[in-house]
């Protein structure tokens, strides 16, 4: 059965071309109606040493990547995010031993978040797109929480092997230096704005 299609203003259909629930709970958050249609790229076939130009470049590619999926006018929101820990740029851990020592270094240095955000009016083809930042200053945490946090294997979906709702990682979250949304995967503000501006043309 066709899922039921929801629309923003103007008939237009607003489409999240993710799959992850933190972005989901996100944008349900902000009011909007949406269908969710998730990219399937290989990632890893996309590679710059730069964090902000790696996510804006992934973000695109997921956007083109649904594009033809797409059959009536929409807009579509595409995101990605990378970890970058004393300048060191990590995304979704590869193994249990990469996943134990990124959280390991969390004792030593904050983590950062580089989320990319793209909007793209599939009719006419324009994208407006941006890069925020946030950091996340962690407590130390301790081996049993790393231990059972590689054991339920959530963190390895999960740019920097953590996600600030953890129930297990959560608690060991001491300060957040920017929106809680953007380590979420999805910064509220730079996604309304960019929907603002794309939504002057529909």
């Amino acid at each position: 059965m066709e899922p039921r299609k929801h629309k923003i203003s103007n008939g237009v259909k607003l489409i999240l071309g993710s799959a992850s629930k933190g972005r989901k709970k996100i944008l349900e958050s902000m009011g909007y109606d949406f269908e969710i249609m998730p990219a399937d790229i290989d990632e890893k076939a996309i590679r710059s040493d730069d964090p902000e130009k790696l996510t804006l470049m992934l973000a695109r590619a997921k956007a083109d990547a649904l594009l033809p999926r797409i059959k009536e006018p929409a807009i579509l929101i595409t995101s990605d995010q990378v970890g970058v820990c004393n300048g060191r740029m990590m995304e979704k851990p590869a193994n249990e031993a990469q996943a134990r020592e990124y959280l390991e270094n969390y004792a030593r240095y904050p983590a950062k978040t580089i989320t990319a955000v793209a909007v793209t009016n599939t009719k006419t083809g324009k994208r407006v797109e941006g890069v925020d930042i946030a950091e996340v200053i962690f407590y130390p945490i301790p081996e049993e929480a790393i231990y059972q946090s590689i054991k339920k294997g959530d963190i390895f979906s999960q740019s920097g092997a953590f996600s600030i709702d953890d129930e297990i990682l959560g608690k060991y979250v001491k300060e957040i230096k920017g929106e809680s949304e953007s380590v979420i995967g999805l910064p509220k503000k730079l996604t309304k704005k960019l929907l603002n501006k794309i939504m002057k043309e529909c």
